[in-house]
């Protein structure tokens, strides 16, 4: 399992390249999408998921474009009506991603489909959660809360 953060300075925010036995997902994607491309590329992953914590009104995501050049499923949780294909997840649910999995876990709050994503490795066990500010996994980093 590998988990990258890509960070663009410019606009405070944190994407994130998660990769599991060949396939990839993509959390919260910047509007740029050549670096996933090419990092899934470089990997030889298959970006399969493209998961959005909620919708975005500070930033242009790069989703759909990102969907359209790699045919990767666009996820949201709960309560998202968008206006383009994508996945409405349910609560609780859990999506497969190479040898590890995702629960979508409902936390409306910053906007009504708000969701986290928790991430279970390859053994079980509960490793990091993606949510509105992003990741936990171990510390602070600029508006990323990140605690294992």
């Amino acid at each position: 399992m590998k988990i990258e953060q890509i960070y663009t300075g410019c606009l405070a925010e944190a994407a994130y390249y998660i990769e599991s036995n060949g396939e990839a997902a993509i959390i919260d994607p910047l509007r740029e999408t050549r670096p996933y491309i090419e990092r899934a590329e470089r990997n030889g992953a298959k970006i399969k998921y493209i998961l959005e914590t909620h919708f975005h009104a500070d930033f242009v995501s790069g989703h759909i474009d990102l969907s359209k050049k790699t045919g990767a499923t666009i996820v949201f949780g709960p309560t998202a009506v968008p206006g383009y294909d994508a996945y409405v997840a349910k609560d609780g649910e859990e999506l497969t991603l190479g040898n590890i999995k995702f629960r979508v876990l409902h936390t409306p709050g910053h906007t009504m489909e708000s969701t986290t994503y928790l991430l279970i490795d390859e053994n079980g066990k509960e490793q990091a959660i993606f949510t509105v500010i992003h990741c936990l996994l171990e510390m602070w980093v600029a508006r990323t809360w990140c605690k294992k």
